[in-house]
């Protein structure tokens, strides 16, 4: 009897033995598969430990989706960064870049990966800077295609490898030398009248001087102070435009008002020296500040009367625009202005003679005003010229700023 008990125990043994290799066998066959489906269905512990392996399963795939999702993210907000990013391993190879860096250097954001970046940037002063200590030190160059300048940074990362920024800082340089040339500009303008003023007082205080010597000092001098607080009150002018809000639309001006304006200025100020035409073809009325555009409008016509020659005619106008708009333009029978020098006549300072301009008068700045005064009303301005046979200035104001009245007016 004990022997058919022992054996009918163990052949119950054999049989769960053998479902729960059976089992066992089902489960391990998922487990080696892609585990894309169901675990087996299973009772007991076998379906525990599937169900929870499945669980843990789920949960690392939504916690590698969502890290996926913040990478691309990140990668997205580099990609839409002004500056340019490189990842670099420890043989300075790319792992990774950006479009900027990749415009920045001329390369190509696929094609590229696993290069070494001294192979395609061979700058030496670039490889110089990737070979030498990390420093944080930061290297200006120009870029491969040499239309821009680069301001690079490098930083180490994870270990062995390393970040390099770029920025395009070429507009910064620009803006640099421009301000440094201003500065240098207002120095030599306030300098020259001051050192005639000096030099003045200066004989006027040592040399026992004659009544008209005296009167003849007096005079200079009064014509160098007059030049210093004209210079001034330019610069004053431009600081107060460029720092102004953009004008309102809802604020208009009378133009056929500003155009009496300038004739009685003019008539005031020439004293009869150049034949001067106005004429206003369509009266309207202009969205802006009013004393800018007159400003504008009267810096061009002062130059047009400074430059040319007495007896010279002078033609200032302003029209409707068919096509909707104003235009206000100054012709004048000056010398005339080379081609090569038109487009930088708006430069601060800038004079195609600079000895005729300081002797007429002129600061250097009217032309600068009169462009920051139109970009900020949503003008233009144009200029045509021809030498010998004098100029021509045009303002052009945008439909939304000019609006015509109903009467037609004509100054005067």
């Amino acid at each position: 009897m004990s022997l058919v008990v022992a054996v009918g125990l163990a052949l119950g043994f054999a049989a769960l033995w053998l479902r729960d290799r059976r089992r066992l066998s089902r489960l391990m066959d998922w487990l080696s598969g892609p585990l894309d489906g169901p675990p087996p269905e299973e009772t007991g512990s076998f379906g525990e430990v599937g169900s929870r392996i499945r669980r843990a399963l789920r949960s690392r795939e939504h916690q590698t989706a969502a890290e996926r999702e913040r990478l691309a993210q990140f990668l997205s907000a580099i990609e839409a960064s002004p500056n340019g990013v490189v990842l670099l391993d420890g043989d300075d190879q790319i792992q990774w870049l950006n479009r900027t860096a990749a415009m920045h250097f001329g390369l190509d954001t696929q094609r590229d990966l696993g290069q070494r970046i001294t192979h395609l940037v061979r700058s030496p002063a670039f490889v110089g800077h990737l070979q030498g200590p990390d420093t944080g030190a930061e290297l200006q160059l120009p870029s491969p295609r040499g239309d821009t300048t680069l301001l690079l940074l490098l930083r180490p990362y994870g270990g062995t490898m390393r970040l390099l920024l770029t920025q395009d800082i070429t507009e910064r340089e620009r803006n640099d030398a421009m301000r440094r040339d201003f500065v240098a500009n207002v120095s030599h303008e306030i300098r020259s009248p001051l050192t005639v003023l000096l030099g003045y007082v200066d004989s006027m205080v040592q040399l026992p001087l004659s009544p008209a010597e005296r009167e003849r000092a007096l005079a200079v001098m009064h014509q160098q102070a007059e030049r210093m607080q004209t210079l001034v009150t330019d610069l004053l002018a431009l600081a107060q435009i460029e720092g102004a809000p953009r004008p309102s639309v809802e604020l208009w001006v009378d133009a056929v008002e500003l155009m009496r304006r300038l004739q009685n200025d003019v008539a005031a100020s020439d004293a009869g020296q150049h034949p001067v035409h106005v004429s206003v073809e369509g009266a309207a009325s202009v969205s802006g500040v009013e004393s800018e555009l007159f400003s504008a409008f009267w810096n061009l016509v002062s130059n047009a009367l400074r430059y040319t020659p007495a007896g010279g005619a002078v033609e200032i106008k302003w029209r409707l625009r068919p096509e909707g708009g104003g235009e206000f333009c100054v012709c004048d029978q000056g010398p005339g202005i080379a081609r090569e020098h038109i487009p930088r006549l708006t430069e601060r300072f800038y004079r195609v003679d600079p000895s005729r301009s300081r002797a007429t008068g002129g600061t250097g700045l009217g032309l600068a005003i009169v462009k920051h005064v139109v970009q900020r009303h949503d003008g233009e301005l144009l200029i045509t010229s021809e030498v010998g046979k004098g100029s021509q200035f045009r303002i052009l104001l945008p439909a939304h700023r000019v609006r015509a009245v109903s009467a037609a007016a004509a100054v005067a």
